[in-house]
């Protein structure tokens, strides 16, 4: 069994005084360091995503127009690339050896399946060339892109647990749904102290 764990949008933009803040985002952060620092075994990759949107577009029509309020797919301005908003929580310190994956170059962009490694790799190729068999997904937000990364890891044939107290949402209502959705896709709900 190979292991990783997917840190998804630990981002400034997504915390607490970010352009789309999750309350407890900042708490996720440090809770997602404390984790590594406690059990620096337990995964043989560690990939991190981060929305790394283009400044000078919508992102396929991600972005909202100016002056307008956001529709269902639709969000303010967030993740841009190169910007403070863009960058990991002051909290979350990661290994040296994490794989960094940018997504919404251009489009929505809400998967880690969705972006590419620095190297240019998709994170499916990824999982693949270091024969991943389980994924521990932890991160930002729950009712958003941790559903949509864990949706995909099942349909790429992965294990996958969530670790429950190291993901926070946007709505609890839309959070809880979209952790049963999760579970009944095939993932298993657990908390942290499983990790070994």
């Amino acid at each position: 069994m190979t292991r990783a764990l997917f840190i998804i949008d630990v981002q400034n933009d997504f915390t607490e005084g970010g352009a789309l803040a999750v309350e407890g985002g900042s708490a996720v952060a440090a809770g997602v360091s404390a984790l590594l620092m406690e059990h620096p075994d337990a995964y043989d990759v560690i990939f991190a995503s981060r929305d790394w949107h283009d400044p000078d577009s919508d992102n396929g029509g991600h972005f909202a127009p100016a002056g307008e309020p956001a529709a269902a797919d639709s969000w303010p301005v967030h993740g841009v690339a190169g910007t403070p908003g863009a960058e990991y929580h002051p909290s979350l310190l990661l290994p040296d050896t994490t794989i960094h994956i940018r997504k919404g170059q251009g489009a929505p962009g809400y998967s880690v399946f969705d972006g590419i490694s620095e190297g240019g790799e998709k994170t499916g190729e990824l999982l693949i060339a270091n024969g991943v068999t389980d994924v521990d997904i932890v991160g930002l937000a729950t009712d958003h892109c941790v559903r949509a990364s864990g949706l995909d890891a099942l349909e790429h044939g992965q294990r996958v647990r969530v670790l429950t107290d190291l993901v926070a949402g946007v709505a609890q209502d839309t959070s809880d749904a979209a952790l049963a959705e999760l579970a009944y896709a095939g993932a298993l709900l657990v908390t942290s102290d499983v990790v070994d």
